[in-house]
């Protein structure tokens, strides 16, 4: 194993412990007290429009479907895209009368999403706020994944702006990026507060008070640190890589 590797694994696990301290109350302390609904209004009001997603009932899914390969990570309704919101007096209503949902955010609008695993982005992220980069808001899920919030790259109304790209994820696709997916249009992500199976969460590091940063001053470290992570990954395994 080398130097290096060991570095970076000692980095990582400061990170680790950095993100431990800066980690909010468990959502059962938040819903008690209303914090689950402030902190998804502090998230409407911060311009990310969301609509209501399924919940975990055990380790199974809260919607009707047998077997459900996402569960609690989908949104309740297909017009998810057109539902999604960020007004005020509808989240409130949404929030008090579907208590145990969770809330997707629609990607594309307003924001994207660099949806990364957990551990390159503990790396990325350590090495960024290191170099003075302004990250944005930042969330980590109980299955893995780290997720950095970033201006969206061109709107629907913005063809001109618009570029498509390889990392571009879609739900439907999301196993195809084990890496780093980038969740543009048509995609959605779980926004914290959320519950999952097995009595996992996702939950803010960052929250949305943090202005959404340009993509492109995030992307060339989160890809480094993908790379790093899945070499990682393979010399852990004992499995040769090509350098």
């Amino acid at each position: 194993m080398s130097a290096e590797f060991g570095r970076r694994r000692g980095a990582q696990g400061r990170i680790s412990q950095w993100l431990r301290g800066r980690r909010p109350a468990r959502l059962e302390e938040d819903a008690g007290d209303g914090g689950r609904e402030a902190m998804l209004l502090a998230a409407a009001a911060a311009g990310l429009p969301m609509a209501p997603a399924a919940h975990p009932l055990g380790y199974r899914c809260s919607c009707d479907r047998v077997g459900c390969p996402t569960p609690a990570r989908h949104p309740v309704s297909f017009a998810w895209q057109t539902q999604s919101t960020t007004d005020r007096a509808q989240v409130e209503r949404w929030v008090r009368h579907q208590p145990q949902a969770n809330f997707i955010t629609a990607t594309g609008m307003v924001h994207d999403v660099l949806d990364v695993p957990r551990g390159a982005g503990e790396e990325a992220l350590g090495r960024l706020l290191e170099a003075g980069v302004e990250v944005g808001p930042v969330a980590v899920t109980g299955d893995g994944r780290m997720l950095f919030f970033t201006l969206t790259r061109g709107t629907p109304e913005d063809e001109d702006e618009w570029w498509p790209c390889e990392l571009d994820c879609h739900p439907e696709t999301m196993d195809e990026h084990p890496g780093l997916r980038w969740h543009c249009r048509g995609s959605y992500v779980l926004l914290p507060p959320a519950r999952l199976p097995g009595e996992k969460s996702v939950e803010w590091v960052q929250g949305p008070e943090h202005p959404l940063p340009d993509p492109l001053s995030l992307l060339e470290v989160l890809t480094d640190a993908c790379a790093r992570h899945a070499r990682d990954e393979t010399e852990l395994a004992g499995w040769p890589h090509r350098g």
